[in-house]
Formats: C-alpha cells, sequence, structure tokens
C-alpha cells in the first residue's frame, strides 16, 4: 500500500515506526500473551506506560515535580470545560486572548461558569494577524487564557510576556514543536492528535499551586484534584491512545527538540518562501512574525484554481490540504512527523501547477 502525502490538521500522520509498533503491539503487548487493547488500566503494564509517559513529558518541557501531569479524555473542548469549573471562582474574570475559532470557543465555554472577558482580538482582521498582547488584566482576573496556535487561520505566538496573573494555554496543535519555557506556565493543556498521538487523549500539565484549593463542587471526573489524586485512572483508561502518546514522546526524545524545531522553521519556510513568491497561491498571514509553523494557511487567486489545485494534488496522492470549513481555501499541516520531503513534494507539485496555468 502506497501511503499518502498527508497534510491532515488532525487526527494527523504519525510517523511510521510509531505505526509499525503501535500495530505489533496492537496483536501482543511485549511478550505478555496480551493485546494492548486488552491491558488491564491499573494493571502494571499500563502503570509503566503512564509513569514513562509523565517522565518523558516532563524532561522534554523541561518542568520539574511542582507541576502534575495527566492523560484525560474528552479532547480539548472537555478541556474548554475543566480549566474554569477548576479554576474560576465566583466574582473573578476569565480573560481571553481571541486569535481564532479555538480561542473564541474556549472563552464561550469559560461563560457557562463564570465572567469570562476577551481582553484582545484579531477578529477584525480575520484572525489574519495576532492582536497586540495587553499592557494591563483586569484587577479580578483569574487567570489569562491563550491558545498557542491558530489551526485554522494560520498565526502563532512565538513567544510571550510575562503576566501578572496564572497563564494557561492550550497548545493543541503545537506543542513541543519549537522553543518555549513551559515554566512560565501555570497550566498548559494539548489534544493529543497534532503532535502527541492520535484523538481521544487530552494532556494536562498543571503546577500544583493551581490545585491547592476547589473553586466549587464538581463531579470527581471533572476536577483536576480528583484526576491527580487517581494517577489518570479515576476511570478506565483509554489505553491505546495513552501507549501512542508514549510511542510519539519516545520519537521525539530520540529525534531531539532541537532538530524538530529546526525542521519545523525548515518546512515552513520552505512553503512560505513559495507562496510569497507565487503569482497564484496567497498565504493568508502577512506578517512573517505572526505565522504558524504548524499550519500554513493560503488561498489562490480565483475560486476556480482553489478548485483545480485540490484535483490536482488528490491526482498525485496528497490529502488533508483542504482548508477549515470556516475559512476555505488551502491548509497544509506540517506537524512534527511530516517530513521535510512532503512539504517539498508539495512545492513542487504547486511549482508544476503554476506552470500550466500561469
Amino acid at each position: 500500500m502506497k501511503r499518502k502525502i498527508n497534510f491532515s490538521p488532525g487526527p494527523a500522520i504519525l510517523p511510521e515506526s510509531v505505526l509499525q509498533q503501535l500495530a505489533a503491539a496492537t496483536l501482543e503487548y511485549e511478550g505478555t500473551g496480551i493485546a494492548l487493547p486488552e491491558l488491564q488500566h491499573r494493571g502494571p503494564e499500563f502503570a509503566a506506560i503512564l509513569e514513562e509517559s509523565k517522565a518523558l513529558v516532563r524532561e522534554l518541557c523541561r518542568i520539574g515535580d511542582d507541576y502534575e501531569v495527566l492523560f484525560l479524555h474528552g479532547g480539548g473542548r472537555l478541556q474548554f470545560c475543566m480549566v474554569p469549573m477548576n479554576f474560576l471562582p465566583d466574582g473573578k474574570t476569565a480573560a481571553f486572548i481571541d486569535t481564532g475559532q479555538w480561542a473564541h470557543e474556549a472563552m464561550e465555554y469559560a461563560a457557562y461558569y463564570g465572567n469570562a472577558s476577551i481582553i484582545a482580538s484579531s477578529k477584525e482582521s480575520g484572525y489574519a494577524a495576532l492582536p497586540a498582547w495587553p499592557q494591563q488584566l483586569p484587577a479580578d482576573t483569574a487567570y489569562l487564557h491563550i491558545t498557542t496556535n491558530n489551526t485554522i487561520y494560520g498565526t502563532q505566538w512565538d513567544d510571550v510576556p510575562a503576566t501578572t496573573a496564572p497563564l494557561i494555554a492550550d497548545m493543541s496543535s503545537d506543542i513541543l514543536s519549537c522553543p518555549r519555557d513551559y515554566s512560565r506556565y501555570a497550566m498548559f493543556y494539548a489534544a493529543a492528535q497534532k503532535n502527541l498521538g492520535m484523538a481521544g487523549v487530552a494532556l494536562a500539565v498543571i503546577h500544583k499551586d493551581m490545585l491547592r484549593t476547589d473553586v466549587r463542587r464538581i463531579p470527581p471526573m471533572l476536577s483536576y484534584m480528583a484526576q491527580v489524586a487517581q494517577n489518570s485512572v479515576l476511570n478506565t483508561a483509554n489505553i491505546v491512545g495513552i501507549y501512542t502518546t508514549l510511542l510519539m514522546l519516545r520519537w521525539t526524545k530520540e529525534k531531539g527538540m532541537a532538530a524538530i524545531a529546526q525542521e519545523n522553521r525548515d518546512k515552513a519556510q520552505l512553503l512560505y518562501d513559495h507562496l510569497d513568491n507565487s503569482n497564484i497561491f496567497i498565504p493568508r498571514v502577512k506578517d512573517t512574525a505572526h505565522r504558524s509553523l504548524m499550519n500554513v494557511c493560503f488561498t489562490a487567486i480565483t475560486p476556480v484554481h482553489e478548485t483545480a489545485f485540490l484535483q490536482w494534488t488528490a491526482e498525485r496522492n496528497i490529502t488533508g490540504i483542504k482548508g477549515h470549513r470556516y475559512a476555505g481555501a488551502f491548509r497544509a499541516s506540517l506537524y512534527n512527523a511530516v517530513p521535510l520531503s512532503d512539504v517539498q513534494y508539495l512545492v513542487n507539485t504547486m511549482k508544476e501547477y503554476e506552470q500550466q496555468h500561469q
């Protein structure tokens, strides 16, 4: 079977070595005579998977034991709920920087549990740039929430200034993709299906200072403190999904964070350089300082070219570049597992199209 050149925004491409290990474990896990999906979630084999996964998260993010590491169900949207449920007290405000759909949706979820306020937004520009970082937060701010990478419109925070309130970040689409001081975050979380494995798992990393008190009475399944107390196995864990995350963490460590970051810059630069000089394709984000390395979003000079180029790429074994339904046009997602050669193949395909359609 010939694998497609896959630029899907998520579930995203996985390294072939990870897929091979996952396939083998699915039939039998490490000589136990038991298939991976059959492992007991409170058995010693899965306990070892959890502990190694937590240790690798701490190592790769360069954080210590002052952070709790959780592997939870529900993806990013459940984190939209759990964050305010656990950290937004009555009489306080959850502040949000609105850089796109997911940042805005996180704010909407928070509003179910308390006061949620957008303090900076780039909505008026169609999210084609990042807003100015707020100079001052409301006095009653419980936490400031950001989304580090905008998958739909293609912007990304390269770095963020210090804040006077705890900083919480949705890093679903760019975690472990670039240099970042994770110790500056009171909490960060990520749905796994971009750089950490498969859908159905969410990583949540929380500084212990955030877990000292309950702000409201909530069911244990939705309580970070309860999940910490049960080591992410308050109920039956997603064993296959978490094991896949472990394989991705091992792969990330073996490849090296410096090498991954450099390759991500090279991949994005290769594609952006072509877009900036194309007569047919146009990058959505003009300011190079605001451009995402993970999701390169672009349009064509006419809708006819958009339709024709999608067919052109499909005929050349490329999949996953159709833009999000809110933005349209094109999006090439260049997550950690996407090789540079695949991006070069896409650029060559664009050049061939342009030569025949000038």
